[in-house]
């Protein structure tokens, strides 16, 4: 398989998002370079605004543009825009139900040695706690791509998070994304792995791993659309009896917490574990070695599958 930087992808798909309609615009925060967004302000210059490095100002600014019947993509570092930005995020887009879409690179640990201040662990628990958000995590270029298309006529603020690590190209181009939907990447009924972004590749391995040494079939979902999810896609992998999530996210306020809510409001007697970043602060280290520290790596998630029996 071929691999793919998701920032790189959606930075440099943005000029196609343009021509397709006139009325998209770019929002910075003094990063085009880190967020790919150069190729759009050399072909739109008068539709891309540098706000500097002020990202509170970014999306206030945004929601502004959105006021005046503009679709602006704002974008920064995940951590900056949903930590630093949150409560413009809040007021000036949520609860005016705005057309923004916020893109946030940096997900998870995929920042490496950028460290604790550039990584986003947070962010998730952050905006699915804010009314009116649609949060999305993509893993692959076609998804992301795809997702983008979709964003030109959904009504509503998006949030959209991705990684900067390489990610194995899963989907093909004519791959359907809408909010509230899943994918089922693997099946099989001998256990579940509920998974996003970067980890999707990881889970998709440690799957064929553990068919090849046991014989069981884990079934693998891709829940792109973080909210609102795919509850019944949630509720179907309970029937398998064992059920993991797994993510670059903090451990708490993640998609384990959302999917650990819907299986105990379901009433689902089912074997669970969420996987993720512990819940504290840990040294910064390259993206691999620390996926690899937190069991998110195919090896790792093969082992906390195979515990859950």
């Amino acid at each position: 398989m071929s691999k793919s930087f998701l920032r790189n992808v959606i930075g440099e798909y943005m000029p196609t998002l343009g021509d397709m309609d006139e009325k998209v615009v770019i929002v910075n925060a003094d990063l085009a370079g880190t967020c790919r967004n150069r190729g759009f302000v050399e072909k739109y210059p008068e539709r891309a605004f540098n706000m500097g490095i002020a990202e509170q100002n970014m999306v206030s600014f945004a929601a502004g543009l959105a006021c005046e019947g503009f679709i602006p993509y704002a974008f920064s570092m995940a951590p900056f825009l949903t930590m630093r930005a949150c409560e413009q995020c809040r007021t000036d887009i949520a609860y005016g139900n705005r057309n923004v879409r916020l893109i946030g690179v940096y997900a998870g640990v995929s920042g490496g040695i950028s460290g604790v201040t550039h990584w986003a662990l947070e962010d998730i628990g952050i905006m699915t706690s804010i009314p009116g958000v649609a949060v999305f995590e993509v893993c692959d270029a076609n998804q992301a791509k795809r997702l983008l298309d979709y964003s030109l006529d959904y009504k509503g603020p998006m949030y959209i998070r991705s990684s900067v690590e390489p990610t194995e190209d899963i989907y093909s181009e004519d791959i359907d994304v809408t909010v509230g939907g899943s994918i089922t990447v693997k099946q099989g009924n001998d256990g579940a792995v509920l998974c996003s972004g970067v980890v999707v590749q990881y889970a998709i391995e440690a799957s064929q791993m553990i068919e090849r040494e046991t014989g069981k079939h884990i079934r693998v979902v891709d829940l792109y659309s973080i909210k609102p999810i795919d509850r019944d896609a949630v509720i179907d992998a309970a029937r398998t009896g064992h059920v993991m999530v797994a993510q670059d996210h903090n451990v708490a306020g993640g998609l384990g917490s959302t999917v650990g809510t819907i299986l105990a409001e379901e009433g689902l007697g089912v074997k669970f574990k969420a996987v993720g970043v512990p819940d504290q602060f840990v040294a910064m280290a390259h993206a691999p070695y620390l996926y690899k520290k937190f069991g998110l790596d195919a090896n790792g998630l093969a082992e906390a599958i195979k515990n859950l029996y």
